[in-house]
């Protein structure tokens, strides 16, 4: 982030704009807006600034800017559409202390202006660090059809009543009378008209008063693949709800961007034969932030009821009596499937697929080998990078073709997803010549589609060799 978004107060401070023309005007719409006290130089000003500075929105100069002009002046505007004019004009800007915006020059500017949504007092700025205001545009647009006018006033009747609502406890008491109000209470009391919103919010403060405490909760969230775009509406809602996040290892920085900012996000990663977080401690963790009221989400990877030592953690708040539910979340080899342009199942080749995982070795006697290494079975190994040649030489030991195709997906649904295709007999060296280091999924029985495997977006085996 090269720009660092911050609301300036302009209740008595002094904006500068030297220039006349579109640039100039561009820039006065969005300004004076504001309550800041505005001051245009311009030897030759369009007729609507004149106007303007007619109707006391302004005040205009006309000559040229000079030295001292931009005395106490908190920000100036360059927009003389001249480039010679906007150097000389920012120097002496700079010299007064002000903060400098050159139109149209990101590079010799100190700030820029963003697109902004307006709702006053509810304001939504837009910027994209000058890479693609089109896009800023589009953004603005959209927003601007989501967002009721009525929006700005509800704000402002809330901001009045603020002091009132301190009477509620700090946290999670006082947001959900205020998601009450914004998104229920207020909005129906507006429709009714204004003057009836303020009793409105003197009735539900009453409400929220004499209402008992939220009794803490745990959500086990499967937080998906990695990519944020895969989370599910709920599992969106779970996070915006949380005042505890508990994650694991695989969990994207890009979705813990989700959370609320005041949530506590604590890291229990644990590592196939690495460094590992004790399933007691994890255990603990949940019941002890449950039980001190708060709204907590236990984010596992992919789905979290696959692999993922849910049961011990549900009898872990079970025996407290702490309420719990599961919010399901887009198992990492669905996403790894589809990276492959497959289907699990097809007709006259498989009607079952097999989920296992290559982390519990000692449990591999319990699995049925011999028809694993039939012809045309589909498995999705999960963890299985460390036990490949194991479970190479199970399958062969057990009669399977040497040329069963094999897929390896890292990093599925990520930006820097791979697809690694090879066969069962060169299945170790595949991975060593791959040198995968993040999260694998292998696929028994199934090789890309052609089309997807000819494509020269997906890294091939010889290219990585």
């Amino acid at each position: 982030m090269d720009h660092f978004p911050i609301f300036l107060s302009t209740q008595t401070a002094r904006i500068i704009v030297s220039g006349g023309g579109d640039a100039a005007m561009a820039k006065l719409r969005i300004l004076m807006k504001s309550s800041a006290k505005i001051t245009v130089f311009a030897a030759d000003p369009a007729t609507e600034i004149e106007q303007w500075h007619h109707a006391g929105r302004l005040t205009l100069v006309t000559r040229a800017m000079d030295y001292g002009d931009a005395l106490c002046a908190k920000l100036f505007y360059g927009a003389n559409e001249d480039a010679a004019e906007d150097a000389r004009t920012a120097h002496l800007a700079l010299t007064c202390g002000a903060l400098v915006n050159i139109v149209d020059n990101l590079e010799d500017s100190q700030f820029i202006t963003p697109a902004i949504v307006d709702r006053d007092p509810v304001t939504i700025a837009i910027g994209t660090e000058g890479a693609a205001p089109v896009l800023a545009r589009a953004i603005k647009a959209d927003l601007e059809e989501r967002l009721p006018q009525s929006l700005g006033v509800l704000a402002r009747i809330g901001k009045t009543f603020r002091k009132a609502s301190y009477a509620l406890p700090f946290g999670r008491p006082r947001r959900d009378f205020w998601r009450e109000y914004y998104f229920n209470t207020g909005p129906q009391a507006f429709a009714e008209g204004e003057a009836n919103v303020l009793p409105a919010l003197h009735s539900l403060l009453d409400t929220h008063l004499t209402k008992p405490a939220r009794a803490g909760h745990v959500a086990f969230v499967g937080g998906g693949p990695g990519d944020p775009e895969l989370l599910t509406l709920k599992a969106r809602r779970a996070l915006d709800e949380a005042d505890v996040v508990i994650y694991d290892r695989l969990i994207t920085p890009e979705i813990l961007e989700l959370a609320r900012r005041e949530a506590t996000l604590i890291d229990v990663g644990k590592e196939g034969f690495g460094h590992s977080t004790p399933q007691e401690y994890i255990n603990a963790l949940l019941v002890e932030h449950a039980q001190a009221g708060a709204q907590v989400v236990r984010l596992k990877s992919g789905d979290a009821t696959i692999f993922g030592r849910l049961d011990e953690e549900i009898d872990a708040v079970d025996a407290h009596n702490i309420g719990w539910h599961i919010v399901p979340g887009i198992t990492s080899a669905s996403a790894a499937v589809a990276a492959l342009g497959q289907s699990f199942t097809k007709r006259g080749r498989n009607a079952s697929v097999r989920f296992l995982t290559g982390h519990d070795t000692r449990g591999f006697a319990d699995h049925d080998w011999t028809t694993l290494a039939r012809q045309g079975e589909v498995a999705a190994i999960y963890m299985g990078k460390k036990s490949a040649r194991f479970i190479q030489g199970r399958l062969l030991m057990h009669g399977a073709d040497r040329h069963t195709p094999v897929t390896l997906i890292e990093n599925a649904s990520r930006p820097d997803q791979r697809v690694i295709e090879t066969t069962l007999d060169a299945l170790p060296a595949a991975l060593q010549a791959a040198q995968l280091s993040g999260p694998a999924l292998t696929f028994l029985g199934l090789a890309p589609r052609a089309a997807l495997a000819a494509a020269p977006a997906i890294p091939r085996l010889e290219e990585l060799a």
